[in-house]
């Protein structure tokens, strides 16, 4: 019997790797589209006939916010998210049996930096600056097209945790030199998800077929950076952690190689359609989600997805 095809654009980072592996375990075939390996961007009749017949295509490709926004950076990372969303959409309307769902990545720093109330996606309030504008374009990109036949979801997505990359390196940096205690005034919000609830809202978003438009993925539990930067002393075993003030941080921002938006901007972000749907975390709070990336503590049976 012929296996089913995802196709999953951008797929060679951490959550792309991630992805393709727990989608090959559960006996799919995974195509990937990236500049470096599986089809290039460049072969425009080979991701077409990738998407011809597809059960699902992903897209995460994007160059990585987690270095310093320079004005060459700025570039690379605004036209690596609409650049290769409009190349899949004209591939995609090209297509006689196109995929059924299109998942295009965005992020959940679209909203205003918030400590007052949380953001859902009914209530929600878009912010400003270099990173909101980023993932205003590419939103606005993905839900121009048109597509009578595909269902098109954007991927809130929340800071992913998970082990061997994301966020978790440059905090795991902070705490191994000690300075693992609060970042700027400690009170801003960290929305955040496990890389397995991704996979998982992710199947779950597929079998959903009233889930559209934009869908936060992030755990229903955030904490605040305070509580975030304990949690990981706690986890790696480190006694003590000297707080970083926001003066501090920026000084030292070639230190920690990204922009201090990345860890003082207040994300607090709820999963309003997934908990709605009856979406069940594996992983809701953070505590439990750092055990298994930094100690190794074995997941149990998940619960079924349907």
């Amino acid at each position: 019997m012929k296996r089913e095809k995802v196709v999953l654009a951008g797929g060679t980072g951490f959550i792309g790797r991630y992805l393709a592996a727990r989608f090959e375990s559960e006996g799919y075939t995974v195509v990937i589209v990236s500049r470096t390996e599986g089809l290039s961007w460049n072969d425009a009749a080979g991701v077409r006939n990738a998407l011809e017949g597809a059960a699902l295509l992903i897209n995460l490709a994007g160059k990585s916010v987690d270095c310093r926004y320079t004005p060459a950076n700025k570039e690379a990372i605004m036209r690596s998210r609409t650049e290769t969303t409009q190349t899949l959409g004209e591939a995609l309307l090209r297509c006689e049996q196109p995929p059924p769902l299109w998942l295009n990545s965005s992020t959940a720093t679209i909203y205003r930096h918030a400590e007052d109330r949380p953001m859902t996606e009914a209530g929600g309030e878009l912010g400003s600056g270099f990173s909101v504008s980023v993932a205003t374009a590419w939103e606005d990109t993905f839900f121009a097209f048109a597509c009578p036949q595909t269902r098109q979801v954007a991927l809130r997505i929340a800071i992913v945790l998970g082990e061997g990359g994301g966020a978790m390196r440059p905090y795991r940096n902070l705490v191994r030199w000690g300075l693992g205690g609060r970042q700027g005034s400690g009170h801003q919000r960290f929305s955040w998800i496990h890389i397995e609830d991704l996979y998982r809202a992710i199947r779950f978003i597929a079998q959903e077929a009233h889930l559209q438009g934009p869908v936060n993925c992030s755990a229903p539990f955030p904490v605040t950076n305070r509580q975030l930067m304990a949690s990981l002393r706690r986890q790696l075993y480190m006694p003590f952690g000297m707080p970083a003030p926001a003066w501090l941080l920026k000084a030292g921002a070639r230190l920690i190689h990204t922009e201090t938006e990345l860890v003082l901007k207040s994300r607090w972000v709820l999963p309003e359609k997934l908990l709605a749907s009856g979406f069940r975390f594996r992983y809701p709070r953070l505590d439990a989600a750092l055990a298994q990336i930094i100690n190794g503590w074995p997941a149990t049976s998940l619960p079924e997805l349907s």
